[in-house]
């Protein structure tokens, strides 16, 4: 090996480590990300914590209400892409694509959100972080009269929430579903159908 190639790999070894490493950290994070899927009510309890926390930090700075203002609209829209069907019924034709069912004895079909709720909760965690890490520069207390602040966000959220709720009313869906349905016998005794049925019946 020439003196002109170990000068090359020097040079050009401290950026491949740097990217290494950053490659690594990406890989433990989505490890983690990926072991903390099942569990949502522990995801949402870290979540709420985080928010709280905010919350408190906000009321004793006595600042950032534009920063707290940004980061409310951004979780009203997570949560009306969380409500919102994946395909819009208003954007379909009768015959066109599959459209969520209507009436109760329709075949049926599960709730695809437009935004899944692990996504919306890594999302919002994510903004529950950068704005708390906002708060530690004063260049993003940006001075407001937080009250009108307040005003217009109720306004936006009831705006927001009416036309969605109009949305779900005129498509008769629900943005929650628990399962497939369980489907009984033509003699419904109170019980589901089952394979112990069947071997009766044999």
């Amino acid at each position: 090996m020439s003196e002109g190639d170990s000068v090359g790999e020097s040079i050009h070894g401290k950026p491949s480590t740097i990217g290494s490493f950053f490659t690594r950290v990406g890989q433990i994070y989505q490890s983690w990300l990926d072991k903390s899927t099942p569990f949502s009510i522990g995801r949402w309890g870290v979540t709420l914590s985080l928010t709280a926390i905010y919350m408190i930090r906000v009321y004793i700075l006595q600042g950032w209400y534009i920063v707290t203002y940004a980061l409310g609209i951004y979780h009203l829209n997570l949560f009306i892409a969380f409500l919102s069907p994946k395909v819009d019924p208003s954007m379909l034709d009768e015959d066109e694509g599959p459209a969520l069912p209507t009436k109760q004895n329709e075949e049926f079909r599960p709730f695809i959100r437009r935004l899944p709720e692990f996504k919306f909760w890594h999302s919002a965690t994510k903004g529950i972080v950068i704005a708390m890490i906002c708060t530690f520069f004063e260049a993003f207390n940006v001075p407001v009269f937080w009250p009108i602040l307040v005003m217009y966000f109720i306004m936006l959220f009831c705006i927001t929430m009416k036309r969605q709720i109009k949305h779900m009313v005129k498509y008769r869906y629900l943005p929650f579903t628990h399962g497939k349905r369980t489907y009984r016998g033509k003699e419904d005794t109170g019980k589901p159908f089952s394979v112990s049925h069947l071997a009766a019946a044999g």
